[in-house]
Formats: structure tokens, sequence, C-alpha cells
């Protein structure tokens, strides 16, 4: 029977940093402990850089940690990483991340042990070790927000793949026919669910049909630029047509993705995390009837909200740290 990994004692914190495509967050706890010291978390500017980023996460550290280094340091990235070598590949939303050696550059300026890779990933170790995921040795995380990738646990382990690439369950296409996505495929799942296109989707449709979706307009002043996937659940949740039929194609497409990821690996269970899966009852309806509905009646799953919410990627990076230590 093995022995429980054995952790070295010290008054220093785990560092753990999210890098998002919108948003910041670094925390710090104690090792063994399931509660922060600290956590911070900032939104990343309109027109942000990987400088600019890097700029702002390195001011939540010192406000974290003034004067201090910690013990280890865990980092989710908003993108595909290279976790062999902490190297980040790059941002499909955030520019100059290209090949940017980030654990080398932490390591570096801490002294410490650094483990960095992709934020699907880190929030599955989340939600595995911490979170809804606890007990399952097998199961998907898929996180819906600015845009959508996933992270496999399997026989207990994360499994990313030949090169690291497992889990992009965004850039499955579920509508051949359906519109253009950044990866330049069609009917991409990013391109149907995720928040920045739920909000372009919604504004389409109130170009296309004026006479509709007034508790949508109302809620944004008249103003396409408010619009975002949020405003279309509220609207949504007030009874608007249009919103509900913009957040059901999403619920639909992520019920195909989800269904179909249940036929080729048989996981236990599906774990779902992000702002998007904040839309409301009905849509949780629609994509577990539609989910059910694609898989095969002899594949067996449940699908959980995330229990850590928006901190399931930063428990995951705690899970990163522990493993680097």
């Amino acid at each position: 029977m093995s022995q429980p990994l054995q952790y070295p004692q010290s008054s220093s914190p785990i560092l753990a940093l999210d890098f998002g495509g919108t948003k910041l967050a670094a925390a710090i706890v104690a090792v063994g402990e399931r509660q922060w010291l600290k956590h911070r978390r900032v939104m990343s500017p309109l027109k942000t850089d990987a400088t600019t980023d890097l700029r702002l996460v390195n001011e939540l550290i010192r406000d974290l940690l003034p004067g201090e280094k910690p013990i280890a340091i865990g980092v989710s990235f908003g993108g595909p990483v290279d976790a062999s070598t902490g190297i980040i590949r790059l941002s499909h939303h955030v520019s100059g991340w290209e090949n940017l050696p980030l654990r080398q550059m932490l390591a570096d300026e801490y002294g410490v042990p650094v483990s960095v890779d992709n934020d699907a990933n880190v929030a599955a170790l989340g939600e595995h070790r911490f979170g809804a995921g606890v007990g399952c040795e097998h199961l998907f995380y898929i996180t819906v927000s600015t845009g959508v990738g996933g992270g496999w646990i399997l026989n207990g382990q994360l499994w990313r793949g030949t090169e690291g690439m497992a889990g992009e369950i965004g850039h499955t296409v579920v509508d051949p026919n359906g519109p253009l996505c950044l990866c330049g495929k069609r009917g991409c799942l990013e391109r149907l669910a995720s928040g920045p296109y739920i909000a372009l989707d919604a504004i389409a449709q109130l170009r296309d049909r004026p006479s509709q979706g007034k508790i949508l307009r109302s809620l944004a002043n008249d103003s396409e630029e408010a619009i975002t996937a949020q405003l279309v659940s509220q609207a949504a949740a007030q009874g608007d047509e249009l919103a509900i039929e913009t957040l059901d194609r999403a619920a639909w497409a992520l019920g195909v993705a989800i269904g179909n990821a249940a036929n080729l690996i048989n996981p236990q269970r599906f774990v779902l995390g992000g702002g998007v899966t904040k839309a409301g009852e009905r849509f949780w309806q629609v994509l577990r009837r539609v989910a059910r509905e694609t898989a095969l009646p002899e594949v067996h799953f449940d699908i959980f909200p995330a229990a850590l919410g928006d901190d399931a990627p930063l428990w995951g990076a705690v899970a990163l740290a522990l493993s680097a230590m």
C-alpha cells in the first residue's frame, strides 16, 4: 500500500496564480490547509498584452507576500502550455505570450519550485482534489467562459495527451455548417457556447429581428457594446425569448459535445465551470437533455457544476505546486 505524500513543513505558503483571458488572480494558502490566507483578483485591461498581465500579477504577488517568498508556485494559464517545460505556447485572447518561458521566469524571480499548466487541466486537478470531482477516478472538467476548454482526469491522474493538447473540447465541431470560429473551422463548441460569442450571436439576432429582444435591449440601454453573456442570461431569466433562444443554442452545442465525449472516453462525471455555466436552470436542463440524447443509452455519466467556482484554477494551481514540491 502506497504511503501518503509528505510535504516539507514551512511557514512559507503556497502561491497560486491564475492568468485568465479577462481576469487575473493570485492567492496564498498554507501547506495542508483548505482556506486561503489571502486572495486577490483583478480584471485585465480591455486591450491587454502579456507584459501588462505580468505586471499586474507581480503587483498582486507583492500585495500577498510583501518582502516574502512562497515555498512553491502553481500557475494556471488560459491557453496552450508545454507543461513539461512551463513554456506558454500562446494565448488565443491576449497577445505577446508566444513561447514565453513563464515557469523559468518565476523560478528565477523567487528561487522556488514552479509548475505551470493550461487552465482547464489545472481546474480539473482542482475539482478532482478539492471539489466536485472528489472520489471520481475518471472525470472531464469543462470551463465555459471567455473560451471553452477541458481537462481529463483518468485513473485518478491528469491526462494531457501526447503533446499536452488533450481536452481541447472547445474546438471540436458540433455544427459543420455553423459560424466561423477563431481557429478557422466552422461550428466549434467555443464559437457557439463561449461568453463573447454568446454576446455576438445575441447582437446579430437583435439586428436581424428589430421588433424582438425588448428586455435585452432595455437592459443594455440600446447599446450593443453593453451586451455580454451575463446580460443575455439576465434577459433570459426575465423571459426575453430572443435571449432564451440564444442561450438554448449554446446549451445545445455544449450538450452535443458532452455526449460525444461520453461516448468516446466514458468518464464517470463531467464537471462544468466558468461564467457561462451560471446562465440559469434552463441552460442546465437543455445541456443535460441534449447530452443524454447524444450519448449511447448504455453510456452512463452525470454532469455537476464546479464546486470551487471561479477558484477552481487557483486550487488546481495549489495541487500543481504540491506536485512541484
